[in-house]
C-alpha cells in the first residue's frame, strides 16, 4: 500500500487547529486507553466517554461492537492499539458524510442557508463566500434574514471584505429578496447565489413556514433552484445540534451541513451520531473566527484528529 501523500502547509496548520480544538473531546477518550488491559472495564469506560462527548447511543453501540471485531481480528493486547483501531472504526461510521460540494452544474447555483441564531451561520457565509471567491467562483449574497437589521449589516461587511455584490431590501419580504437575487444571478451571469435567511429555531413554527416560504419562492425563480440547502450548526452544542438536523431536515430536505465552533468543544462526538441517523454530507467544519478556520471535511483527518 503506497504512503498516503503529507499534506500541503495550509492542510497541515488546519489540521494542528483541528486537532487543538478538539482536545476537549479527545482527552477525555483517551484517557480510557491508558491502561494496561483490554477488558470489559475498558469497553465501559469508552462507552462512558463516547456518551460523554454526545456521540449518541446508537453511533456508540455501533463504534463499540465495531471496535470489539476490529481488536479480535487483529489480534490486538495493548489498550493503545484499540485507540487506533477505534479511529479506524470511527471514520469508517464518519465516512458517508465526505462529500465535496459541487459547483458549477447549474447556472447560478443556489445555495440557501439556515441555521438557529449564534450558530455563526452569517459568518460562515462569509467564509464560504471567501472559499467559492478562491476558486474563481462568482459569488452574489441575498440578505434574505430581513428581521434583524444586524444581520443585514454583518453580511454586508462579509460581502465588502470578499468582493463581492449583495441584494439587500430594509424590512422586505424574505422570500421576494430571495427571489429578486436568484433572478440577478441568472442575469449577471453569477456562479453562485447565497441566500442569507432568518436565524431562527425549530420551534418557532410560523418562522420554519417561512423558511418554506423562501424554498418554494426561489423554485419560482428557477425550477431547479434550490439546488443546495445548508444547515449551519454549533459543534459545541451536541444532541441539541442534531435535533437541530432533524427539524430543519424535515421541514427543508438538507442536503448539506456546516459544523462550526468545533474548537474548545467536549462534544466533538455529536458528528458520529448525525452520521448514525441522519449521514447528510457535512461539506465544511470550523474551528474558528478568521477566515481560513472553515475547511472541508475529511473524515479520516476528523477521526484522527478526535482522538489526537
Amino acid at each position: 500500500m503506497a504512503a498516503e501523500p503529507a499534506p500541503e502547509p495550509a492542510r497541515k496548520g488546519w489540521l494542528d487547529r483541528l486537532k487543538s480544538g478538539l482536545r476537549k473531546t479527545g482527552s477525555s477518550i483517551a484517557t480510557v486507553f491508558t491502561g494496561t488491559r483490554i477488558d470489559d472495564a475498558l469497553y465501559e469506560e469508552l462507552e462512558d466517554a463516547l456518551l460523554m462527548a454526545d456521540t449518541g447511543v446508537k453511533a456508540t453501540q455501533w463504534l463499540l461492537t465495531d471496535l470489539k471485531r476490529r481488536v479480535k481480528e487483529a489480534k490486538a493486547t495493548e489498550p493503545a492499539a484499540v485507540k487506533g483501531l477505534l479511529a479506524e472504526a470511527l471514520t469508517e461510521l464518519l465516512r458517508p458524510l465526505e462529500k465535496p460540494l459541487v459547483i458549477g452544474e447549474h447556472q447560478p447555483t443556489v445555495i440557501m442557508v439556515a441555521g438557529v441564531n449564534g450558530a455563526g451561520k452569517t459568518t460562515s457565509i462569509g467564509k464560504l463566500t471567501r472559499h467559492l471567491a478562491q476558486h474563481d467562483q462568482k459569488v452574489l449574497l441575498a440578505a434574505a434574514d430581513t428581521f434583524r437589521a444586524a444581520a443585514r449589516e454583518q453580511l454586508g461587511v462579509w460581502a465588502d471584505r470578499n468582493t463581492v455584490e449583495i441584494v439587500s431590501q430594509e424590512g422586505g419580504d424574505p422570500a421576494a429578496v430571495s427571489f429578486d437575487a436568484v433572478t440577478a444571478g441568472k442575469a449577471r451571469g453569477k456562479d453562485v447565489v447565497l441566500v442569507d435567511t432568518a436565524g431562527r429555531l425549530p420551534t418557532q413554527l410560523h418562522l420554519m413556514e417561512e423558511l418554506k416560504k423562501i424554498r418554494r419562492v426561489v423554485t419560482k425563480a428557477d425550477a431547479t433552484a434550490p439546488h443546495e440547502v445548508l444547515l449551519v450548526i454549533d459543534g459545541n452544542t451536541g444532541q441539541n445540534a442534531l435535533a437541530q438536523v432533524r427539524a430543519f431536515d424535515d421541514a427543508l430536505q438538507l442536503t448539506g451541513l456546516i459544523v462550526t465552533k468545533l474548537d474548545g468543544t467536549a462534544k466533538g462526538g455529536v458528528l458520529a451520531a448525525i452520521a448514525q441517523e441522519r449521514p447528510i454530507p457535512v461539506y465544511f467544519i470550523g474551528v474558528g473566527e478568521k477566515l481560513e478556520d472553515l475547511e472541508t471535511f475529511n473524515a479520516r483527518e476528523f477521526a484522527q484528529a478526535l482522538l489526537g
